[in-house]
């Protein structure tokens, strides 16, 4: 998604010269979110993008695998030779963690591309009993499906509840409930020790037949092709972007799930891995790569992603570390609530459960930076924006 969105919002923005797309999978570029959903229950046999490249004059080199950098010679080298670049940007995304010892073992999968969902396909149409390592968001969209299909489906997460790595325990805690009032067995606190034929062990020595094993525990930038090229990478495997998405090394961008970005809005550095980060990032690459200087030069975002899980539409608009102040709107065990957080007073993130409308007002309110009256932000009768202070 970013990649080809940055070469359409060239085009769109006046770019005249040449437009070169490289891709290591053999598919034309595809919409991920369907693979999770439509995709994997077999209602839709992909999900292609709706993009003319020819007639964009977008040149896609499918099958391409990408070897090393050498930003020195401005030129790209690959398992079919080197291919020469005036400048580039690197939409390279991330790739899954994989669980350690399992990656040849038969049975076990990760869900990230169209491939990955169509191996996954049969188990599903063969209602296989599954084991899902990972309560985050891949694991619950996975359960979700897979219990639509009527698989038997048990999910193991390492820390004491869903969702641990993206939101605080007081409201991760509520969404527990919802594997197992969809017929899905939920073990936290558990470790997985080995994959074998046919099971899952876990540390405590509890065995769990699997016929199929789905690892859902995060996913890391894709750059370790980048090793000796003199690209700064973060700890965490990011390239180190800075504002306007360039990178350390001259005429080299980075966007999307693989590049991490200072963010003024929030004073730290963000690695989003979702796709709304996709479709933005590349119109702020873009209008830096045609010398655009507009207030659309600078990336600064607020990050935004959905999740359709056991029957319900989650979203999630922000960044709430930080946040000193947490505002809840409505019952946290009913069909439909939110969770506003503040930071002196200014609305930095909210989490939205089938509440889409309180979602979009309050990504707008948190673009503005507005302050909310907690007292009234609280009650969920009335519209979010009526809570705003001055």
């Amino acid at each position: 998604m970013a990649g080809v969105q940055t070469a359409v919002a060239l085009r769109e923005r006046g770019w005249r010269g040449s437009i070169t797309l490289l891709g290591a999978e053999s598919h034309e570029p595809y919409d991920r979110p369907p693979l999770s959903k439509a995709v994997l229950l077999g209602k839709a046999d992909g999900s292609a993008l709706e993009i003319d490249f020819p007639a964009l004059g977008i040149d896609l080199l499918l099958s391409r695998h990408v070897t090393r950098l050498r930003p020195d010679r401005h030129v790209l080298e690959t398992a079919d030779g080197p291919v020469p670049y005036d400048t580039l940007v690197i939409a390279t995304g991330a790739e899954p963690v994989t669980l350690p010892g399992t990656e040849a073992e038969p049975g076990v999968y990760v869900l990230r591309t169209l491939d990955d969902a169509e191996r996954l396909r049969p188990v599903l149409e063969g209602r296989q009993e599954v084991v899902v390592v990972g309560a985050g968001w891949i694991g619950a969209e996975f359960a979700t499906a897979a219990l639509e299909a009527g698989c038997p489906v048990t999910v193991v997460e390492a820390a004491d509840r869903p969702l641990a790595g993206a939101l605080p325990a007081e409201v991760a805690e509520h969404m527990a409930a919802w594997y197992t009032d969809n017929g899905a067995r939920l073990i936290t606190g558990a470790r997985v020790a080995a994959v074998e034929a046919g099971a899952v062990v876990l540390e405590d020595g509890q065995r769990l037949r699997a016929d199929a094993v789905l690892v859902g525990i995060g996913a890391r930038p894709t750059t370790a092709w980048l090793t000796n090229s003199d690209v700064e990478l973060c700890p965490d495997g990011s390239v180190r972007a800075d504002e306007r998405l360039r990178t350390s090394q001259p005429d080299v961008y980075a966007v999307g799930d693989c590049a991490s970005f200072p963010s003024g809005r929030y004073g730290v550095r963000l690695l989003v891995h979702h796709w709304d980060n996709a479709l933005q990032g590349p119109r702020t690459v873009a209008a830096n790569i045609v010398g655009e200087e507009t207030a659309g030069s600078v990336y600064d975002p607020v990050p935004y992603f959905w999740s359709e899980q056991f029957g319900r539409f989650v979203q999630y608009a922000g960044h709430h570390s930080g946040a000193d102040t947490t505002v809840w709107r409505g019952d946290p065990t009913s069909a439909s609530w939110s969770v506003c957080w503040l930071r002196d007073g200014v609305l930095v993130a909210l989490l939205a459960v089938g509440r889409p409308r309180d979602l979009a007002q309050g990504r707008r309110l948190i673009e503005q930076g507005a302050r909310l009256d907690p007292e009234r932000a609280a009650d969920q009768s009335v519209p979010l924006k009526t809570a705003v202070l001055g």
